[in-house]
């Protein structure tokens, strides 16, 4: 069944119900990798309004946020209240797809790997361009999506952040619309067969 987009043009993101239902759609998100959910009507996210209802959800005046490549604009900041962080100690970290990491996100540790980043991407279109093949807990059996805008790095860096499972970092990506998760249980490979996450 296919969801409606849960904020409308006349919506704002710092609404407690559009928030709620936004967090819903997250944990969605994460509990069935790959699987597309639909923030805003198409055309609607032209001022990085996707990114601002994921910050708005997730994030509080007590949590540790990166922003390397700018793209949290300062009204934003304010009304997110959230801890400015170094990627490297950072619990969620924004940051363009198309260029590839310069930095070693939080993995965690043993005693607490829920401590380990999330990596909030941006990237050009979720549905179009290169297929991401997902397998994992929560998918059934493989997951095929399409994404533009996503530099390889990412995904050779997240195996190595990975590689000690139950540590690493668990990623978001998100377009004008759209977003899917990634977790770090999520095993991907690209569609010709070449492996990013051995």
């Amino acid at each position: 069944m296919k969801m409606e987009p849960i904020c409308k043009p006349q919506s704002s993101v710092w609404e407690p119900a559009i928030q709620q239902k936004a967090f819903r759609q997250l944990m969605n998100a994460f509990a069935f990798p790959g699987s597309l959910e639909t923030m805003l009507p198409e055309g609607q996210g032209r001022d990085n309004t996707v990114l601002r209802l994921i910050l708005a959800t997730l994030t509080d005046g007590e949590v540790t946020v990166a922003d390397p490549h700018h793209l949290i604009d300062d009204q934003d900041w304010l009304k997110l209240e959230t801890i400015k962080e170094a990627p490297e100690k950072a619990r969620f970290i924004v940051a363009r797809g198309d260029t590839a990491p310069k930095f070693s996100p939080a993995l965690g540790s043993l005693e607490c790997p829920e401590m380990g980043a999330t990596v909030i991407l941006g990237v050009t279109h979720i549905g179009r361009g290169e297929s991401l093949v997902m397998r994992g807990p929560g998918i059934q059996s493989v997951k095929e999506v399409a994404c533009s805008g996503l530099n390889p790095a990412w995904l050779s860096k997240r195996g190595g952040w990975n590689g000690a499972f139950p540590l690493g970092v668990d990623m978001l990506l998100f377009d004008a619309a759209r977003i899917i998760a990634i977790p770090r249980t999520t095993r991907i490979t690209i569609k010709e067969g070449q492996s990013w996450d051995m």
